[in-house]
């Protein structure tokens, strides 16, 4: 018998696509013979989402909508959700159609193999070339906290076990990755190739903005990467400030005479000042990261919650 199946899609503006959704995963998991259920997080959205999702759990008992206060974030959303589900397995996916329901399965099937994450890396992605580009950037970001070989499958499409979750049970920040956070909870992951369709209602709502700042807001609040950069940079100008004085020394005893010229001083000024500006402001990143963790400032908050979801698809 198959494990019982939650399913989490953070919902931003997307009343139109929301009922072809439902549809297509009633029809993928028709006679799956095991509970699930589908939450529905609204973050926030500006149209008539939470309408349609209000409507949606109203006919349909597997389905539980949730209503955060205001816009939080996609990842935020989905903790939100992976917190509220009740089944063993949960799956993460977009709202827009681009992640076919029908695929799911192929994530299942990988998961009964041992692991526990699975993500589904799209054969081909239908985006822009600046959100591949910057999709491509927050993936070399999730090296350091994930390895390079996971990092480069990761995807908003993705199966997991509901253990992993305890690792991150009391992370209470604004800041959230669910992709870093699922790494404190296990090292086995793996990712099968699944189709990604093309979107079928307006644009995508990651602009390469948002995309950027994410992966920023990652890097500074779950690696020490910056911190370290910063010390090798420090490092590596050090040595470069005793090459220059030895470099003014050795013309001097040769020559007889000092380095001339103001433009010289002042550059090799600029460039240390610069460094140290750099450096001072990923110091202050950090200490932003803590100042706002210590007013214990919340990922998200639920306005409203409509009736846990219970039953078989229907």
């Amino acid at each position: 018998m198959p494990n019982a199946l939650s399913i989490v899609v953070p919902v931003y503006n997307s009343e139109q696509s929301l009922p072809l959704l439902v549809a297509a995963l009633s029809e993928a998991f028709t006679d799956y013979g095991a509970p699930i259920e589908l939450i529905l997080v609204n973050d926030g959205s500006r149209d008539q989402s939470w309408a349609v999702v209000q409507d949606l759990a109203a006919r349909h008992a597997w389905i539980t909508g949730i209503d955060l206060m205001r816009n939080y974030g996609q990842h935020n959303a989905l903790l939100c959700g992976i917190r509220a589900a009740q089944h063993a397995i949960i799956v993460t996916m977009d709202d827009d159609l681009q992640h076919p329901p029908a695929e799911i399965h192929k994530l299942l099937a990988k998961l009964e193999e041992g692991y526990d994450v699975v993500y589904g890396t799209p054969q081909k992605e239908h985006h822009g070339l600046l959100r591949d580009l910057a999709s491509q950037v927050t993936k070399l970001a999730l090296q350091s906290a994930m390895g390079v070989q996971s990092a480069r499958n990761v995807s908003a499409f993705r199966a997991f076990r509901q253990e992993v979750r305890k690792a991150f049970a009391n992370y209470n920040s604004p800041y959230v990755s669910i992709d870093v956070l699922l790494t404190w909870g296990t090292t086995r992951f793996a990712a099968v190739a699944v189709e990604h369709a093309p979107r079928r209602y307006g644009k995508s709502n990651y602009t390469l903005r948002k995309l950027i700042a994410h992966t920023f807001n990652m890097v500074t609040g779950f690696s020490v990467m910056p911190l370290q950069l910063a010390s090798l940079l420090g490092f590596t100008f050090t040595v470069f400030g005793i090459f220059i004085f030895l470099f003014v020394i050795v013309r001097y005893f040769a020559e007889g005479g000092s380095v001339p010229g103001f433009p010289f001083l002042a550059s090799i000024i600029a460039i240390f000042s610069g460094v140290q500006l750099f450096s001072l402001g990923i110091i202050g990143e950090y200490l932003a990261r803590m100042h706002f963790r210590s007013m214990d400032r919340p990922a998200y908050a639920v306005k409203y919650q409509t009736n846990p979801s219970e039953g078989e698809v229907s």
